[in-house]
């Protein structure tokens, strides 16, 4: 994503929630459903990772300075706010914070975190294509959103046509 407009959203964001959220979908490109069930145990400081389960596997996302510190700051804003929070989800709120069935977040408070016409789903497919136009390369996509070859290609294609239009069909 280009900085003007990451910069533009982390403006409008008013909590270490909004931030939080907006970085993860915009940087990393997780999907809303991944994000609400990401619990604070896949979050690892030391490392600057943060693991997220796809089905029966594992994915790392690593942490560039931006994201880890923005997960600093929710972790820091969460624990003082709610410490006795149980709740192992990363993402609370003041609902999902103590209740004792350890909800996730809403949909709701997600899209909530964000400036009116802009979606999650939006920012997600933005950054995919990003990507492929600043890289061109086919693997790092693979690696970087946890896609298969044939989506990774596509974005490629699209993006660097000329590095594709001698692939067989």
């Amino acid at each position: 994503m280009r900085s003007d407009l990451l910069a533009g959203l982390m403006g409008h964001a008013k909590s270490p929630l909004s931030r939080l959220v907006i970085a993860m979908v915009a940087v990393h490109a997780l999907p809303d459903e991944e994000l609400r069930t990401v619990s604070t145990t896949d979050l690892n400081l030391a490392r600057g990772a943060l693991e997220v389960r796809r089905g029966l596997l594992r994915h790392t996302h690593y942490l560039e300075e931006f994201s880890h510190r923005l997960a600093s700051e929710w972790l820091a804003y969460r624990y003082h706010r709610w410490p006795a929070s149980t709740n192992p989800c990363l993402l609370v709120s003041q609902k999902t914070a103590l209740d004792p069935d350890h909800p996730v977040v809403s949909r709701t408070l997600l899209r909530g975190t964000l400036p009116k016409n802009v979606t999650l789903v939006g920012l997600r497919r933005d950054r995919m294509p990003n990507q492929a136009f600043a890289t061109g390369d086919p693997l790092k996509l693979m690696r970087l959103f946890v896609i298969t070859a044939q989506p990774a290609m596509r974005y490629v294609g699209a993006a660097c046509p000329e590095r594709t239009a001698k692939l067989p069909r």
